[in-house]
């Protein structure tokens, strides 16, 4: 066992986790402090519980965000960064994003410098949350996003602005289009590389976890250069790395007469709009997604409102040597400070954080008690104006009812 004090990688891509890990963890702005307290009481308490005393996590927090600027002068100093990677493993709360600081989002800085290019969304419905579903009992999809490419990468230019000017002059004259005046510009990069790599894990996940699908998400009909690759790009690494585990759905009809064989995962593609009807119309037939960066975000975000809203949505951002798990949610600056909020995603996070370190039997304390907990009607604001007969409680009363049910049947 490495390092009693840390977590180390071992060399074959899978995690050595001694038995008292170091975790960095950034509290974040706004509510950040709020639910993270409330989010390790409950993680701390399951892994108590899960194993008698013989397992602790060493919390270590670094600065970034808000408490960054104020401690250090940098929004996100060099030294959290460079304790998220030697520890492989953090967690964070939300963060505001500075407004005309240099910084376009603190957590896209995160996820590209630390080269965390999967980012993870898994979406289930969790019995007694309210939903504008009829049947939200249906959805169980995991979301693989690109997270370093496509407009996120931070490409564009400033409509007026001299490097606007010269890129639109080098289009219109070069390339033969007709671009007016005072156009804002912006770059799309898509690699093979990137959505390789990105398709790859997400078929790796949907075989792990014994899943059925993989679908491809794109505007391929359009953007036919770049989401259309990304498509094509995500079948030639389903065929070079995953050959003898996946097929694809001519495959499936002409071959095995619609039937998936056993041990099979089918991968198919989706164009982005239709996706988004038919998430709604037949969830049932979609179980992990692999989409480029901004489908991902929209996709996510849509599928969390049907099983609850973004309160209720866990995420996670992995790389190669590091992961970062995150509340999905926004720092809500109004409500900061008053114990007020939902605490669920940053909690779900903690759980795929355990997950992720193989401490599965604390993860599986946390699901069934926070189950056990909204289904007593005991929940906060967000949830108790929506069900009928419903105890609200303080964040810190939702997390401290959590550790109670932990082991309840």
């Amino acid at each position: 066992m490495a390092n009693k004090e840390q977590i180390v990688k071992s060399k074959d891509g899978s995690l050595m986790v001694p038995d008292n890990p170091t975790i960095p963890f950034i509290e974040g702005d706004g509510i950040g402090p709020d639910i993270w307290q409330a989010a390790r009481i409950v993680m701390d308490s399951a892994v108590q519980k899960a194993y008698g005393g013989t397992r602790r996590i060493n919390w270590l927090e670094v600065p970034a965000g808000e408490k960054g600027f104020q401690e250090t002068g940098t929004w996100l100093p060099d030294d959290t960064l460079d304790a998220i990677e030697k520890n492989v493993v953090a967690i964070k709360g939300p963060m505001t994003t500075p407004v005309g600081k240099g910084i376009r989002s603190l957590n896209v800085a995160i996820r590209q410098k630390l080269d965390l290019y999967a980012c993870v969304r898994p979406v289930k419905y969790i019995d007694q949350v309210p939903s504008p579903m009829k049947h939200p009992e249906k959805i169980d999809m995991v979301v693989f996003r690109e997270n370093t490419e496509d407009v996120y990468a931070g490409i564009e230019y400033q409509a007026g602005g001299s490097q606007a000017e010269k890129l639109r002059a080098f289009l219109n004259e070069q390339m033969g289009t007709s671009l007016q005046e005072d156009t804002a510009l912006g770059i799309k990069p898509i690699s093979a590389k990137n959505t390789k790599r990105l398709v790859a894990a997400a078929i790796a996940y949907d075989i792990d976890q014994n899943r059925s699908s993989v679908t491809l998400m794109h505007k391929g009909n359009i953007m036919k250069f770049t989401e259309g690759a990304y498509a094509k790009w995500g079948y030639e690494v389903s065929r070079e790395k995953f050959g003898n585990h996946t097929i694809t759905e001519r495959e499936l009809y002409d071959d095995h007469q619609g039937k998936l064989p056993e041990g099979k995962v089918l991968i198919k593609d989706r164009i982005a709009d239709m996706l988004f009807q038919q998430v709604l119309l037949r969830p049932e037939e979609y179980d992990v997604i692999a989409t480029p960066n901004l489908n991902g975000d929209y996709l996510s975000d849509a599928l969390a409102a049907q099983v609850g809203g973004l309160g209720m949505a866990p995420g996670a951002n992995i790389g190669d040597s590091c992961a970062v798990f995150e509340a999905t949610h926004g720092t809500a600056p109004n409500y900061a400070g008053l114990d007020k909020v939902n605490p669920s995603s940053l909690i779900l996070s903690g759980v795929m954080m355990l997950d992720y370190m193989d401490w599965r039997q604390s993860s599986a304390l946390i699901r069934q008690a926070l189950q056990a907990t909204i289904k007593s009607g005991t929940v906060t604001y967000d949830l108790a104006r929506q069900i009928e007969g419903a105890r609200e409680v303080k964040c810190s009363e939702f997390a401290q009812s959590i550790v109670e049910h932990m082991g309840d049947r």
